[in-house]
């Protein structure tokens, strides 16, 4: 019975000898994972930077997929690892809304790439540059333009080469933006069926400015104004967008993807003739289109499929 008594004790020492063993391995695993913690606050930038850096960093998304960035509250999971990130990237220009207060409050390093992309003012239905006239004139959307996402990858190289000099990542960021370039042209000539006189937009927010200018069409009205999806436009609004819209032949109304088309079917219902509500991915990345590359590619056919008709 002694012997066996012992022989149960040291069995037991060894098994907790072992276990002490794997959680120090596990422990020094973590401890020893020393890349950049990369904070992206749309999961359109997390896409982007996660194709620059591949497995060199860590690349954390605050708003993720199917989420309206203009309509976000942060998590105090979230406000932790902005404040945790070696770097947060954001679009700035008044995307992110309150969590803009949140990253200058708590991120140590921040890069506002909106800034740097050549923003566009928004245009008020008059044609006229409103710039100035509020604090977020300024339009946010500038990754609905892959050729200013093509201008943003050095961008964010030299940030991320500034932080860890043995980063190596211009490879990477030369293969992407190879394929932004090829983007566009894939873009262009998947339009390029649409005549002349049907390259007019109508869109549930004002989204779509860089995308109209990069690809030759005409906003011609919004249901939402000022780049936002929060605001109520008034039925004087509504009757006047459908209005131009009867006055300019648009035959489709581009909305949102993850909101809700109450607005846009109301004045698609107010116009003599018929008008498509068709939806597109502009602010997030969803389950059907996973990449950036994808939502712009799936936009784009989305647009000559409602447009592409002559008259």
């Amino acid at each position: 019975m002694i012997l066996n008594f012992k022989t149960k004790l040291r069995t037991t020492a060894v098994l907790v000898a072992v276990i002490g063993l794997l959680v120090a391995g596990c422990g020094d695993g973590a401890a020893t994972d020393d890349r950049l913690e990369i904070v992206a606050t749309t999961s359109i930038l997390g896409d982007i930077v996660g194709e620059i850096v591949g497995d060199q960093a860590v690349v954390d998304v605050v708003i993720g997929p199917g989420v309206d960035p203009h309509d976000f509250q942060a998590s105090a999971r979230q406000v932790e690892s902005v404040a945790r990130a070696d770097l947060v990237i954001a679009i700035g220009l008044g995307l992110e809304g309150s969590l803009i207060d949140v990253i200058d409050a708590q991120a140590g390093d921040a890069l506002f790439l909106g800034p740097e992309l050549d923003p566009r003012p928004f245009l008020g239905p008059d044609g006229v540059d409103h710039d100035g006239e509020d604090e977020h004139a300024d339009d946010p959307h500038v990754w609905l333009d892959p050729v200013r996402m093509a201008e943003a990858v050095p961008i964010i190289v030299q940030r991320l080469e500034g932080l860890d000099p043995s980063l190596d990542v211009q490879s990477r960021a030369d293969a992407y933006i190879a394929r932004l370039e090829s983007l566009d042209a894939e873009i262009v000539q998947t339009l390029a069926p649409i005549p002349a006189e049907n390259r007019k937009l109508v869109t549930s927010h004002d989204a779509l400015g860089y995308f109209a200018v990069r690809y030759g069409f005409e906003v011609v009205g919004v249901i939402v104004a000022g780049g936002s999806t929060l605001a109520e436009p008034s039925a004087a609004d509504l009757a006047a967008l459908a209005a131009a819209i009867e006055s300019s032949g648009v035959r489709a109304i581009f909305t949102d993807a993850y909101n809700p088309t109450t607005l846009a079917d109301a004045v698609a219902s107010e116009v003599d003739f018929e008008v498509a509500v068709v939806p597109l991915i502009t602010g997030s990345l969803t389950d059907e289109a996973p990449t950036y590359t994808e939502m712009m590619t799936i936009n784009a056919q989305r647009i000559a499929e409602a447009l592409g008709a002559a008259g």
